[in-house]
Order: C-alpha cells, then structure tokens, then sequence
C-alpha cells in the first residue's frame, strides 16, 4: 500500500508533536546544548539522543540517574517552556488537526510544554492530548500510544501513527499500530522499521 492509502484506511490518527506537526527543532537544539554545557557533556551528542524521548528520562540517563533528578528535570522543563522562538507549524498540521477522524496528539512533551508549543505554532489543542505527565514509560516503550488508542476507543490495530523518531517509530510498532514516519529530523536508515517513509506530511495528504 502507498502512505496515502494506509492513513486512508486508519481509523484513527496517533501523531507526534515535535518533527511531525510542527518544527521545534531550533528551541530544542537551544535548549538541550545549553544542558549538555552546564553538565560537562557534548552537546552534538546530547541533542541526537534527546529526540523523541521524555526529558527526565533522557535526563536521568545521560547524568546516570542523579539523586536530585526530579530538581534537574524541572528545572529543565521550565527552560523548554520558556523557548518556543522559531517555533512553527508544519505545512499540512492545520488540515491534519482540524479534520474529521479521531486524533490524539501522542507526545514525549509535558503537558505544559506541548501546549506552549502549540500556542507558538498557532495550532488547535486536540481533545485528546497524551504527553509525559500521563505515563509512567515514555517511548519506545508502547504505553503512550496505547493510551491515545484507549481514550479514543480505538483499538491499536485501527491506528496509523504518524512519527519522526525512532523511538517514537518502535513506540507504535510495538503498540500494534500501523507506523508512517516522515523525514523530518532523521535520515533514512533511523526510519527503517516504519511500514511507510514520506518527506513531508503534506506530501502524506497530497494538500499544498
């Protein structure tokens, strides 16, 4: 099947925030480099593996597992709160948000923090919107998506998600969904375990 018809055949939609309805890259990249200096770490590095993962857990492994984490992550999380300069929506993320299938916003954000973003990229907030305050594993373990299915009375099964990262890919994969990934932040060969590729997500819905 192309892309196309497999979001066709969804009946419901489990999408990604960052790299996947809107561009973030920038703040992120400002924000995780400044941590990576603060903490004596590379920042090219940090940056690579902070994509798609909750903050705390990435956190939590890159200063292996520090007593005073819960200090550190809110800290951090109030930074990323802070940022959203540059922060903006991807072509098609309007039309994606304001159509008519179930769709719940599946992200590693914080609440606080997937709202700031939206605001800043001047999108609609979906009803169902999943981040890291309402799960205790974060991608690439499935609960999160499973948790988007089941407030949108859908069976993962029924869902195509739409992701930009790999954990966000084996995220899906694992939950049992049908994964489409888009080029957004990551070559080729981080999206190989997608059922599908596109470029872009207004490619994905032939608009624009």
């Amino acid at each position: 099947m192309t892309p196309q018809t497999l979001l066709a055949s969804a009946r419901a939609l489990l999408v990604d925030l960052d790299g996947t309805l809107i561009d973030s890259q920038a703040a992120v990249d400002r924000v995780w480099s400044a941590f990576a200096v603060r903490h004596g770490l590379d920042p090219v590095a940090v940056t690579r593996v902070a994509q798609g993962r909750p903050s705390r857990e990435t956190i939590r492994d890159l200063l292996d597992d520090p007593p005073d984490l819960a200090r550190i992550a809110a800290a951090f999380d109030a930074d990323e709160v802070a940022d959203t300069e540059g922060v903006v929506a991807l072509p098609g993320a309007l039309a994606l948000l304001t159509g008519t299938r179930p769709l719940a916003i599946v992200t590693s954000c914080t609440t606080a923090l997937a709202r700031a973003r939206l605001r800043a990229a001047g999108l609609p907030e979906p009803d169902v919107l999943v981040t890291a305050d309402a799960i205790t594993r974060g991608k690439p373990d499935p609960e999160p998506f499973l948790l988007g299915a089941q407030r949108l009375g859908v069976e993962p099964g029924d869902c195509v998600v739409l992701e930009d990262a790999p954990a966000g890919i084996a995220a899906g994969r694992a939950a049992g969904a049908t994964v489409i990934a888009l080029r957004t932040t990551h070559p080729d060969a981080d999206l190989a375990e997608a059922h599908a590729v596109v470029d872009r997500l207004q490619d994905l819905l032939a608009i624009g």
